[in-house]
């Protein structure tokens, strides 16, 4: 992979943390006009399928490769629960923990989670061994996780 490209990508995952953060906040405000977090994450679903509907629609693409679905792993189903989970956890608890907070619990875990998918491979993720230099950010990670909740 070029440089440019590694830098390009690297801004494009950047570019995912600040929506992320930003969404739990939008989502939360959301949550003021419903009665629980999961009727909020609920509407926010509905406007993000029916966009993403309109861009699958437009690109006009097949929509599936004949047998696919029947090879596809028992856990490539569980994307939709996960992401439903995320989005009425992050309702529940940007209120309760604020956005910097709430961002640094999310992507401690994600880090955590992701030295473990990395280095056995779970999931489709091509193995990468866990050597000191992770282990020190996942360490710089956890060490800035209890400096931000600290009270």
């Amino acid at each position: 992979m070029k440089d440019l490209d590694y830098f390009i990508f690297v801004l494009l995952g950047l570019s995912v943390g600040i929506t992320i953060a930003s969404q739990a906040g939008i989502n939360a405000a959301l949550r003021g006009g419903f009665q629980t977090p999961v009727q909020a994450a609920l509407i926010s679903f509905v406007i993000g399928a029916f966009l993403l509907g309109l861009i699958a629609w437009a690109q006009g693409d097949q929509w599936r490769v004949e047998n696919a679905l029947a090879n596809l792993p028992w856990w490539a189903w569980l994307g939709g629960v996960l992401g439903a989970f995320n989005v009425a956890m992050s309702i529940f608890l940007a209120p309760r923990l604020g956005a910097l907070l709430l961002a640094g619990s999310v992507i401690t875990g994600q880090m955590l989670a992701s030295l473990l998918l990395d280095k056995f491979g779970w999931l489709g993720y091509p193995k990468i061994d866990l050597d000191s230099k992770r282990l020190l950010g996942a360490s710089f990670m956890l060490l800035g996780l209890y400096l931000v909740a600290a009270r």
